[in-house]
């Protein structure tokens, strides 16, 4: 039986989106992005349930876990419970996921930034002033050879010649 693409549910045209289109960099950073936000709001969530005398409401576990998935931990609210420590350790995980992968976001872009800049560079037909450069480097090494001037020579000593 034939699948019928134009009828797909919304996770389905999701799914096709994120699959067909190729994962860059950026689009790492954004997916990641999106989930530990998610994991932020349901682990503080879950925290409440879990251990409601340490988060007494979603609030304080939803800080808990900010502060958790951003490896900050202040320490001022933690968790005492083995489930709770669990929990804490997934958020960890996941939250040096989520700094590694904007870390390489960021070095990539000035890599590339460097890859693109040197390529620019060695071109030059499509640097007019290293063109322009390497034309009066040209004109000037015609210059030296008409004067019989060895360019590897040092001038004399105070710049021009005494002879007049």
């Amino acid at each position: 039986m034939p699948q019928r693409s134009e009828h797909l549910t919304p996770d389905e045209r999701f799914a096709r989106r994120l699959l067909e289109n190729p994962l860059t960099a950026r689009r790492a950073a954004g997916i990641i992005s999106l989930v530990t936000a998610i994991l932020v709001v349901a682990a503080g969530a879950l925290m409440r349930v879990v251990e409601p005398a340490e988060y007494p409401n979603v609030w304080i576990g939803m800080w808990w876990a900010v502060q958790t998935v951003t490896s900050v931990g202040y320490g001022d609210v933690v968790p005492k419970t083995t489930p709770g420590r669990l929990l804490a350790v997934l958020v960890m995980v996941i939250g040096i996921a989520f700094l590694t992968v904007i870390v390489a976001t960021i070095s990539a872009a000035f890599v590339e930034a460097s890859r693109r800049r040197a390529e620019r560079t060695s071109l030059v037909g499509t640097d007019p002033v290293l063109a322009e450069l390497r034309r009066v480097g040209a004109r000037l090494e015609a210059i030296e050879q008409r004067l019989g001037v060895d360019a590897e020579d040092p001038p004399p000593a105070g710049g021009r010649s005494s002879s007049t």
